[in-house]
């Protein structure tokens, strides 16, 4: 398939531009959607958001969306995904992690770069569901490392038609370096006081609050090694943040993925670093490499400052469209 090179926005080549300009050009969500609960085999809920009630119809792909870290179907991302989507006749429903979207999930436990159960899951509902319905998945940054594991995790027996993964993190020890210098600080510092305030919430639950490792130490939220060996890890039954992040990183599963992948990826994306960017030779020949010079992270933003375009919102429909 032939995927047009992106080329930034003239004022937008700077790789911090293009990962915080379309926070601000789009702040506001614009597509309304609906939130249906889903009851996990285990206890808990997780909200999928779809900005119409499905239907089972062999001509109209669900396309199941991943969000990043403390993301939700409000990310400007997910609204110009849907809107492309939508255009295009495809059915779109986004899933929230567990305890995203401002609203606590019900267990001690959170969401992690490696919880390929959940999307799992949800995807068996819905083939249930809609059996005549083809099922593809886009996952963003941690969604994608998530979409990437499954699928490799799955081979020939992932209930998906296609994927794409934008922006993942890939291997999470050498990610975690990477936000612990420079500017990249700053993005760390913005999502950890996130993850600081969504816990804190659920934390009111005082039942939950003694399930949970405590939030008070000061030094949990100073850095992703930090927090994850001290929270996300023992959690989850990781022994420690090392084996977390082995066994949560995507990278490994990439020569096992077996249904046509889109991994879309920008050199100097300042979350994740160069030296975890695949070659073609560390991927199965079902995935497709569209890697960039520049682009941040999430962001590919094309044309102008004046007249910005929204280069994955072409690409990722066209791509998904070839394997309806």
């Amino acid at each position: 398939m032939n995927i047009p090179l992106f080329e930034p926005a003239i004022g937008l080549g700077n790789c911090h531009l293009q990962t915080i300009f379309p926070r601000f050009h789009r702040p506001r969500p614009w597509i309304r959607t609906q939130c249906q609960w889903l009851d996990t085999p285990d206890g808990d809920r997780l909200a999928l958001h779809t900005p119409a009630p499905l239907e089972d119809r062999q001509d109209r792909p669900i396309v199941l969306v991943l969000h990043g870290l403390e993301g939700s179907v409000e990310s400007p991302y997910v609204q110009g995904l849907m809107q492309a989507l939508l255009a295009q006749h495809f059915q779109v429903a986004v899933l929230h992690f567990r305890g995203c979207g401002g609203v606590p999930n019900l267990l001690p436990r959170a969401y992690h770069s490696g919880d390929s159960e959940d999307p799992r899951w949800v995807a068996s509902q819905l083939r249930a569901r809609y059996p005549s319905t083809p099922l593809m998945a886009v996952g963003y940054s941690l969604g994608g490392n998530v979409l990437l594991k499954w699928l490799g995790e799955d081979g020939v027996d992932s209930p998906l038609t296609a994927g794409v993964s934008v922006s993942a993190p890939l291997d999470l020890h050498r990610s975690s370096r990477r936000m612990n210098t420079g500017f990249s600080r700053v993005y760390q510092k913005h999502l950890l006081d996130s993850l600081k305030n969504s816990l804190g919430r659920k934390a009111q639950d005082p039942e939950l609050a003694q399930r949970m490792p405590p939030l008070g130490p000061p030094h949990v939220f100073s850095n992703f090694r930090y927090f994850d060996d001290h929270f996300t890890a023992p959690l989850h039954g990781f022994n420690g943040v090392d084996d977390y992040y082995t066994r949560a990183s995507s990278r490994p599963y990439l020569n096992q993925i077996e249904v046509p992948t889109l991994l879309v990826h920008a050199m100097d994306d300042p979350f994740v670093c160069e030296t975890a960017v695949p070659t073609q030779a560390d991927v199965s020949d079902s995935v497709t490499l569209r890697l960039s010079k520049r682009g941040g992270h999430v962001g590919f933003v094309a044309g102008s400052l004046w007249r910005p375009e929204y280069w994955l919102e072409r690409v990722i429909p066209e791509f998904l469209q070839g394997h309806r």
